[in-house]
């Protein structure tokens, strides 16, 4: 039979088409299970989200449970054990969080030799409270003490014949002093927080000594004080050595660390020279660091400090010290006599005693400078308050020939113009104005004689009295440093000044 062409290309073509015809058959199938499985995937789903669920409400925690316990129990533990009371704060919210530090929580050590005793006594009677404060006299040898002479407890130091001492410049008794701490801490007092180290002539402005403290944890260790003004002191001693007479704080997890190595400490520094740098060879040892606080004040100088009083940093002042080498700090009166001065307005504002303000009688063309609690200074002149916000230099170095580039801060000369000497009046009464809520310190002009000016401008030697009012800030130091403002307050009083002082209000500067 034959076949056509026709029929040929028939058959070709059937066969060409039969597996792509399979292939789609194939396809459609595959095509009819998938809606399948998508449906299974989305039940699975749906079960599992349903489970889960479930679980979660049959397990629910407590509203107030904490999430991620698991992490906050890790931070936990990564705490330093000493942290404890910050721990238990964390874990148990309802408990109290422990008593803010107070003079009952703080001992004071304070190092003196029989052989001055009786006159630096009276130094420690100025600021001593024996009613509200605890405090050791370490002596090295006996005196008359009375129960009501109003001074700490007084007891000898222990033996230290069994320690070298090698330094040929010192004294032995730097040994007898460096144990101090280490001493008192060992009379098992309670409630201790800080032991205080100080001198015989040391005086303490407790209130604020203790607005210091508060700042830090009493829990961990702390080594808190501050620098000498002397640059060459600070290079042949430490920069990083607490001035014993300028007073330092010591933790009392610090001083019973210090008590459990100091003997063995000392031992090993047999050259150094006096106490502190002993103490601070075995804070070394410890790795504590000085935590510098500038209130405290060694005052490492000769002559007259008036140029540091009135132009105290910004911060609380912590203490006085070298009180024997300097003048007075107000004149024609004894050392103890012008101590005793200033704790009328220490008793008043605290926290403000000694503390400037700048502002400017634009009238008169005046620069005003007040100290509170001590001093007020009018300048003839519009004086910027960058040059008198640092200390004029009244005061001699502690190294006789040394000159004003070897202290360690910046001072200013004081003015060879006579036209710009200033005039200085100084505190003579202090009191509160129960009506006014406020305080009211007067201050006198001190009569010396002025040179003569050729400025023609009007005369500050026509007043003889400022008056400075200002109300109480017991939480100045609670709130970011700075200076406090002054204002000058119109008066028909051409014999005197009135002047107001306090925080500074929005947008108010000392400006020229």
């Amino acid at each position: 039979m034959k076949v056509t062409q026709k029929d040929s290309e028939k058959l070709i073509w059937d066969q060409m088409r039969s597996p792509s015809t399979n292939a789609l058959s194939g396809t459609g199938s595959q095509a009819r299970y998938l809606p399948k499985l998508l449906v299974w995937l989305i039940l699975f789903v749906s079960l599992t989200y349903v489970v889960y669920t479930l679980k979660l409400v049959s397990s629910s925690r407590a509203c107030n449970a904490e999430p991620f316990a698991i992490h906050r129990q890790l931070s936990i533990i990564r705490d330093n054990s000493s942290n404890n009371t910050s721990i238990r704060n964390i874990t148990a919210p309802g408990r109290k969080i422990s008593q803010q530090t107070e003079t009952e929580h703080v001992v004071f050590g304070i190092a003196a030799s029989a052989k001055l005793w009786e006159q630096r006594k009276n130094y420690i009677k100025i600021w001593y409270k024996p009613q509200k404060m605890r405090g050791i006299v370490w002596l090295d040898d006996a005196v008359e003490a009375r129960k009501d002479d109003g001074l700490p407890t007084v007891k000898i130091s222990g033996d230290t014949s069994r320690f070298s001492y090698r330094n040929r410049q010192g004294h032995r008794s730097a040994i007898r002093i460096s144990r101090i701490v280490s001493e008192t801490l060992r009379l098992g007092l309670n409630n201790v927080r800080w032991f205080v180290m100080g001198d015989d002539d040391t005086v303490f402005v407790t209130e604020n000594l203790i607005r210091v403290l508060r700042k830090y944890d009493h829990n961990q260790f702390y080594y808190i004080g501050s620098l000498s003004e002397s640059h060459l002191q600070n290079i042949y001693f430490s920069y990083g050595m607490a001035y014993g007479g300028g007073g330092f704080a010591i933790s009392y997890p610090l001083a019973k660390a210090l008590d459990k190595m100091q003997d063995r400490c000392i031992q090993r520094y047999p050259g150094l020279y006096g106490s502190d740098d002993r103490i601070q060879a075995c804070m070394a040892e410890l790795g504590v660091p000085l935590t510098k606080e500038a209130g405290f004040h060694q005052y490492d100088v000769y002559g007259n400090l008036f140029g540091l009083l009135a132009a105290h940093p910004v911060t609380p002042l912590v203490s006085l010290h070298h009180l024997d080498v300097v003048e007075p700090i107000f004149p024609n009166v004894t050392r103890v006599q012008a101590l005793q001065r200033i704790t009328v307005p220490m008793k008043l504002d605290s926290a403000a005693l000694m503390q400037q303000s700048i502002c400017y009688d634009k009238s008169k063309s005046w620069t005003i400078s007040v100290s509170w609690g001590f001093a007020v200074q009018i300048f003839r002149g519009l004086l910027s308050p960058r040059e008198i916000e640092m200390p004029s230099r009244t005061f001699l170095n502690w190294y006789r020939r040394a000159d004003y580039t070897a202290y360690a801060f910046n001072t200013r000369p004081v003015s060879r113009n006579p036209c710009q000497k200033p005039f200085v009046f100084y505190l003579s009464n202090a009191r509160f104005d129960s009506l006014l809520n406020t305080t009211v310190t007067d201050y006198d002009r001190h009569l010396v004689p002025h040179p003569a000016c050729k400025w023609k401008m009007v005369d500050p030697a026509n007043l003889t009295s400022v008056a400075v009012f200002k109300k109480p800030d017991p939480h100045l130091w609670d709130r970011s440093p700075r200076r406090n403002c002054c204002r000058v307050i119109n008066s028909k009083n051409k014999g005197g000044m009135k002047i107001d002082v306090g925080v500074c209000r929005g947008g108010e500067i000392s400006e020229m």
